[in-house]
């Protein structure tokens, strides 16, 4: 007998949104279109992935995903309600089903008392809600907290899927 392969969580995601038909977009900062590399990792994944949205800047957030300024503005690029309008941004654009967002410090510069290196907001938007979760991994290393992104926005996503009815 085999032994049980561990299947992954972007496999995961990508099989539950093939079975039924749905779509999912990323809009990323911090992570740089990391996200969406996991997700294309898998076989067959243009059955469900729309595409992605590299959103570095503060403009480019506003332009490619309509942002509102006032928002980065008032509560900074690196915020719960900057995370969410990336989500919501990004699905409404692409008329995607699902969207992933992903903002915030990776460091080594760039963190404040407020807002320290590690510090990250993740949400995944659908048409009954938009969830954010907030991560401070902590000053790990630029690249330790970028992979800590990719994991904790794939396994929101995943956890999104699995608790919405099918649409």
């Amino acid at each position: 007998m085999a032994a049980k392969v561990k299947v992954s969580v972007a496999k995961q995601i990508i099989e539950i949104l093939a079975s039924r038909n749905q779509s999912l977009v990323t809009a990323e900062s911090c992570t740089g279109g990391l996200i969406a590399a996991a997700l294309t990792d898998v076989p067959g994944s243009s059955a469900a992935l729309y595409g992605g949205y590299v959103t570095y800047a503060n403009s480019a957030k506003s332009r490619m995903i309509h942002v509102q300024a006032r928002l980065i503005r008032d509560y900074g690029a690196v915020s719960n309600q900057v995370a969410r309008a990336m989500a919501d941004g990004a699905r409404n654009t692409a008329h995607a089903d699902f969207a992933v967002s992903a903002t915030g410090i990776a460091g080594p510069d760039g963190g404040s008392e407020k807002k320290p290196v590690g510090l990250v907001y993740v949400a995944v938007s659908s048409d009954l809600a938009t969830v954010v979760i907030e991560h401070r991994f902590g000053d790990i290393g630029r690249d330790a907290i970028r992979k800590a992104t990719v994991e904790a926005a794939l396994d929101l996503v995943l956890q999104v899927l699995t608790s919405d009815p099918p649409q």
